[in-house]
């Protein structure tokens, strides 16, 4: 059986993997897009776990 990296890689290597793949960095490519991103990072980065 596959672990879910060895999966994630060949779903990544696959034609609907690399279309999921080119239709996010078109998405990315947006300013609006990166911005939200830059947000949810930040936003993300200032969680503390305790």
């Amino acid at each position: 059986m596959a672990t879910l990296m060895q999966r994630l890689q060949m779903f990544l290597r696959s034609p609907r993997g690399q279309r999921i793949v080119d239709q996010g960095r078109h998405q990315m490519a947006k300013p609006e897009n990166q911005a939200r991103a830059r947000r949810l990072f930040s936003k993300l980065q200032g969680r503390k776990r305790y």
